[in-house]
């Protein structure tokens, strides 16, 4: 969810749900180590949030635990499952999960230096590491070493040959393996992710598993984080007009802040799917919100082709 889940759209997110954790997109140890942090960490009523870490040096993962304490971060996320090519020049991500040695003791390291929780994402193996025994014995050093939130998104990473979003979409999903772990490690939690895509979806994996991560689902249609709400949590309606209100408060804000209208607004490009007129919204938003002098406006104008 690389340029996906920025301060921004959690913002919007936590309008439309109280309760939902939500996750940073992945933040490099080196980008925050070698730069301003705030420039990474700053955000704004989004609690719950996670920092995602990508990384594989325990005293660097160490230290960057130690800053999103510093900046109010309920939690702490050690990515092992992205399989971009970027990560794999770093050794890091979906890389991890050739080395749950390496994993642990970095685990150990980010606990040691905070009083968050750490929890770990991965994949369920890498290449043709894919095996439910390839996938237990990258659990079981974690588990020994005291993880206990397990973030799985449930399919292979093929680190050679095959795109970010085709890592997303051809390897088979395997949801039994994350189901036979859970059973297998009762007073862990496994969080399931991949595929979800629907409430129906949601509803019949979480008989399984005590949790569900979603990224493009809610990033496509962030409504649907409401409809998951209502179905599973009994959550009241919400005004849809008032959310949206709120949220382009926020960018009239930000604007005044000097932040560019497109950092916000390409967040918005599902706010109407499915509604009359989306397309054309849409169609707008993307033509004029990369303007240099674009302004509140150009929303505005947008949202009057809703009907």
């Amino acid at each position: 969810m690389m340029g996906c889940t920025d301060r921004h759209f959690r913002y919007l997110l936590r309008l439309i749900s109280p309760t939902a954790l939500l996750y940073s997109e992945m933040v490099t140890t080196g980008a925050l180590l070698y730069n301003e942090p705030s420039d990474f960490l700053s955000h704004q009523q989004d609690e719950p949030v996670a920092l995602q870490l990508g990384g594989s040096d325990p005293a660097a993962l160490a230290e960057c635990a130690r800053l999103a304490e510093q900046f109010e971060y309920q939690a702490v996320n050690l990515n092992c499952g992205c399989p971009s090519d970027r990560v794999q020049t770093g050794g890091i991500g979906a890389c991890l999960m050739a080395t749950p040695e390496l994993v642990a003791q970095c685990f150990n390291h980010m606990t040691e230096a905070t009083t968050l929780p750490i929890t770990i994402k991965s994949r369920i193996g890498i290449d043709e590491h894919d095996r439910y025994e390839d996938f237990h014995k990258f659990i079981a050093p974690l588990y020994t070493a005291g993880c206990r939130t397990f973030i799985v998104h449930a399919r292979a990473a093929i680190l050679k040959g095959l795109s970010p979003k085709d890592n997303r979409e051809i390897p088979p999903l395997k949801y039994d393996y994350v189901y036979r772990i859970q059973d297998e490690f009762p007073d862990a939690t496994f969080i399931l992710n991949g595929g979800v895509k629907t409430v129906e979806d949601a509803l019949k994996i979480h008989d399984r598993v005590p949790g569900l991560m979603l990224g493009r689902a809610i990033y496509s249609d962030p409504w649907l984080l409401h409809r998951l709400d209502q179905a599973m949590l009994g959550a009241p309606d919400i005004d849809h007009e008032q959310i949206v209100a709120k949220f382009r408060d926020y960018m009239c804000q930000q604007l005044r802040n000097g932040v560019r209208l497109k950092h916000m607004t390409r967040h918005l490009l599902g706010l109407y799917l499915g509604q009359p007129g989306a397309r054309a919204y849409r169609r707008y938003l993307s033509e004029h919100m990369f303007e240099d002098e674009a302004g509140i406006d150009v929303f505005d104008t947008a949202q009057q082709l809703i009907h």
